[in-house]
């Protein structure tokens, strides 16, 4: 009989309790493993550590009426939480929270606004980004509502759906930042710019004076200071974007989409380039910033469909340990799959490069605003409305608290000049983190290139040569053969253990090398297998068009894009299918017969990237979750996975390409379904395709 039978009346917060009644015994056990590198006997049945044994995530109540589709947060000087909401009204939330019995309460403190994405609290009044400018919302008499709506800055719309609108984010001086997201253009297929300062970061004054920052902006919806007082934004996957990523932003930069550039000889304006001075060559990005020189190449790459598809919310952890021990890292958010990732940073020759973790996921909504609450807990913002998200709930509002445990990690990562210094927030195993097979590094790039989105390309193991661990066992030195500069580097330590025996929680890492830093390269020999010449420094040529678009092997037969030679005419029925916002499929039904010879025509109208999946019934997510599990292959794979439940697919479809499959029905009648499976999309993207006899 297992032992748990005997504990099953016990919790685990009981079982935690009943561990730390015997702490000193386990540290001493965890200082003797350091040192000799002895792995402790853990038992059969032990917990796994999760990430809510570390951060519990707690709802605030929402009273019935008020639709919280959060577009912007800030703390106010007394604990309570301003929301502006995309429906244009502005909350005050007191006690957020939740302590005690007593619930947070709700008042509307302003509404009538237009979409605002972005709110900040200054010198007593609340600031907010509508669609069209920055108001100044003001209680005049202390009554809790605003009477006054001040506008400080505006800028002109085209009315296009897409010209969202950020911040504002004060700077030390008083000035205001703001971000300006580019508008869509479904008959082009890509971003535009359709009146001045589309794509562009603004600095506003008090009085209302405006200066150009930078361009190549696409959907800049999150920015924040680090420490050092420096400005870093994310990015969404896109035009001339091959994946989320986090840039640190100066006046004067460019940072890669071309559309901006056509108001580059508006006065004020700090770049003289042209949308037709950019290469689309589908090169890196870092490599064409060799020959662009106002191009700034990413801090961080954020790797799509495996930390996140749509970047959000960035907050630096200034709360001086509140929040555990990730101290002056940024929490980066994810609206599509609602999760929460990791950042740490390094400057290395001037230049800002870094590592993204994950961090925590299960999150209610689609994350678009986090800020700290007054007790250093994390309140994180959603909505889903329009960008569906893996988190069911249309909106939300939740708290992420520590729960002052210090989870089993890799606290950063750091460049060597001759590979990678791992450092954990916990000692290791010595003896196992010592040895090179424990860690595995995959180098890897996307395209720049005015299509939408990249496959990886490039990508190239690297050998992991030798390693010297610290005394103390906190930090891990990789001597790396097969490093790039401007590349991601994929880094996996899933055998490294802890000195009491346990896994880290979460075990990759992504390392964005701009630059190797000087220093002292450590002298280990090669291995007598190793071949550096097999090891590349420079890249294999980019993947072409036709070769990411090809299907994986033995799947052919699920994608036939011509009318099969044996069909005496085109089929007994075609079907067109298109997308509408909300990651929805048009229609949503499908009715064939059994056996019947089908087209199905798939128009992707939307503004993003989608494929069209016909799965048998009830695997719709299974069949998903294997498309995300294709990892760093999944865009090159056109996110299907190999099993016999997927029935029929297109390929991954461009916005605004169009493309035919044929197809038998099967014979066997029932409820079958179709599903985009790009990651995060196949979670609500599905609609039913109905046989019958």
């Amino acid at each position: 009989m297992r032992i748990k039978s005997h504990l099953i009346h016990l919790t685990k917060a009981t079982l935690v309790a009943l561990c730390l009644l015997s702490l000193g015994g386990q540290a001493g056990m965890a200082q003797e493993n350091v040192e000799t590198g002895s792995i402790p006997t853990t038992s059969e049945d032990a917990i796994p550590e999760v990430e809510d044994d570390f951060y519990k995530l707690i709802s605030l109540p929402i009273p019935e009426g008020v639709i919280l589709e959060v577009g912007g947060l800030a703390t106010l000087p007394d604990g309570s939480i301003a929301a502006c909401t995309r429906r244009g009204e502005v909350w005050i939330i007191s006690n957020p929270n939740v302590s005690g019995n007593i619930k947070p309460t709700y008042r509307r403190f302003a509404y009538g606004l237009h979409e605002p994405l972005g709110l900040a609290y200054k010198d007593g009044d609340i600031y907010v980004t509508q669609r069209s400018e920055i108001t100044r919302l003001r209680d005049m008499d202390g009554d809790g509502e605003a009477d006054a709506y001040d506008k400080v800055y505006s800028w002109p719309l085209s009315g296009n759906y897409h010209e969202y609108s950020y911040g504002p984010l004060f700077k030390p001086n008083g000035n205001m930042l703001v971000t300006l997201n580019l508008g869509w253009s479904n008959s082009l297929g890509h971003g535009v710019s359709l009146v001045p300062w589309r794509g562009w970061m603004l600095e506003i004054t008090p009085d209302g004076q405006m200066t150009p920052v930078a361009a190549g902006l696409r959907s800049p919806s999150g920015f924040g200071f680090n420490e050092a007082g420096d400005v870093f934004y994310t990015e969404n996957q896109g035009d001339w974007v091959g994946s989320g990523r986090i840039s640190h932003i100066e006046k004067g930069d460019f940072l890669g989409n071309a559309e901006s550039l056509r108001w580059t000889d508006l006065p004020g304006s700090p770049l003289n380039i042209k949308p037709q001075d950019i290469p689309n060559t589908g090169e890196p990005l870092y490599d064409v910033a060799k020959r662009v020189e106002a191009l700034k190449p990413p801090a961080v790459w954020l790797p799509h469909g495996i930390l996140g598809i749509s970047t959000s919310g960035i907050l630096n952890d200034n709360t001086n340990g509140k929040f555990g021990p990730f101290s002056n890292q940024f929490f980066v958010g994810d609206q599509g799959q609602s999760k929460i990732m990791r950042v740490a940073l390094e400057k290395v020759k001037g230049q800002y490069q870094g590592v993204v973790f994950p961090f925590r996921e299960g999150f209610s909504s689609g994350i678009l605003r986090l800020i700290w609450g007054s007790d250093g807990a994390m309140f994180s913002g959603m909505t889903s409305r329009g960008w569906s998200s893996t988190g069911k709930e249309l909106f939300g509002l939740q708290r992420l608290v520590w729960t002052g445990r210090t989870p089993f990690e890799m606290k950063t990562v750091r460049a060597m000049p001759d590979g990678f210094e791992i450092e954990f927030t916990q000692p290791v195993n010595r003896t196992l983190a010592a040895d090179p097979s424990v860690y595995q590094i995959t180098g890897f790039n996307y395209k720049y290139q005015a299509e939408y989105g990249s496959p990886v390309i490039n990508n190239e193991k690297c050998t992991v040569r030798g390693v010297v661990v610290s005394e103390d066992g906190l930090k891990a030195r990789l001597v790396v053969d097969g490093l790039r500069e401007g590349y991601i580097h994929e880094i996996t330590a899933e055998g490294v253990r802890g000195a009491d025996g346990k896994p880290l929680l979460h075990h990759v890492g992504y390392y964005t090398l701009n630059q190797f830093p000087d220093g002292e390269k450590l002298a280990i020999a090669a291995p007598a297998h190793s071949s550096h010449a097999a090891m590349a420094s420079s890249a294999k040529p980019a993947a072409t068009k036709s070769a990411a678009a090809k299907p994986a092997a033995g799947t052919m037969a699920k994608r036939i894009t011509k009318r099969p030679a044996s069909w005496t005419k085109e089929s007994d029925i075609t079907i067109n299918v298109g997308t509408k916002p909300g990651l929805k499929f048009d229609p949503s039904q499908i009715r064939v017969k059994a056996g019947s010879k089908v087209k199905v025509v798939f128009h992707n109208n939307d503004d993003m990237l989608h494929n069209f999946v016909v799965v048998l019934p009830g695997t719709a997510i299974e069949v998903g979750e294997m498309a995300m599990k294709l990892g760093l292959e999944g865009q090159e794979k056109d996110y299907i996975p190999q099993t016999d439940k997927l029935l029929y697919h297109t390929k991954l479809l461009q916005p605004g390409e169009t493309e035919a499959i044929y197809f038998e029905a099967p014979d066997e009648p029932g409820d079958y379904t179709f599903v985009c499976t790009v990651p995060g999309h196949f979670y609500v993207m599905q609609g039913t395709f109905k046989v019958v006899q």
